[in-house]
């Protein structure tokens, strides 16, 4: 057992990860995961307790590291215009492998009424802080509907794009959004940001 405890976590939910790049989520098991980081099943189990354990945590990570580009990309105390603007420029920096690594964990929260009411609140807690009686606030939920769309359609494959015209779509997405501003003396909605826990269950 205190060998198990030296195991790196991280390690292992990045072999998790590599398995649902190359071959895709069907194949992700436990024993799929040991060989693939070098321990023991139980280890795997040591980290996670289960298969369903070990995918909340690969969802919850990428989650988390998500929401920290986000945050990286919205200045403290910013209007909900902004934190879509944040949101804009965190997805449009996704890389290729990232598009993938996206995809597949989508694919395994689609499979979780769980997990889909985790993402439902995501999306509420980006999406509810926005004006929609003002053309600032409707302006900004189309480009978030739109930069999420395309990510979809890129991720799953569903329309190639090519790294100039992803370029592109991103700069028309953020020539749609209102110009930044300074923030009003008066109080401000809230910030569209969710915590870095706003994902996990």
């Amino acid at each position: 057992m205190g060998r198990q405890q030296n195991i790196d976590r991280n390690a292992v939910l990045d072999a998790a990860e590599q398995i649902v790049l190359t071959h895709g989520a069907a194949d992700l098991s436990m024993d799929a995961v040991a060989r693939a980081a070098g321990i023991t099943k139980g280890g795997v189990q040591y980290c996670f307790g289960s298969k369903r354990g070990m995918i909340d945590a690969m969802v919850e990570r990428w989650c988390r590291q998500f929401q920290d580009e986000i945050d990286e990309r919205t200045p403290p105390a910013s209007d909900p215009v902004a934190a879509v603007r944040g949101y804009v420029e965190a997805t449009a920096s996704i890389n290729k492998n990232s598009h993938a690594r996206a995809a597949g964990l989508m694919a395994m929260l689609l499979q979780s009424p769980e997990h889909m009411e985790t993402a439902r609140t995501w999306y509420r807690e980006h999406l509810q802080p926005l004006d929609l009686s003002t053309p600032e606030g409707r302006q900004a939920r189309i480009a978030f509907m739109a930069m999420e769309g395309a990510f979809v359609l890129r991720s799953f494959g569903f329309m190639s794009m090519k790294e100039d015209e992803w370029t592109e779509l991103y700069a028309e997405i953020m020539a749609t959004l209102p110009s930044p501003k300074q923030k009003s003396k008066k109080a401000a909605k809230p910030a569209a940001k969710a915590t870095r826990a706003s994902r996990k269950k």
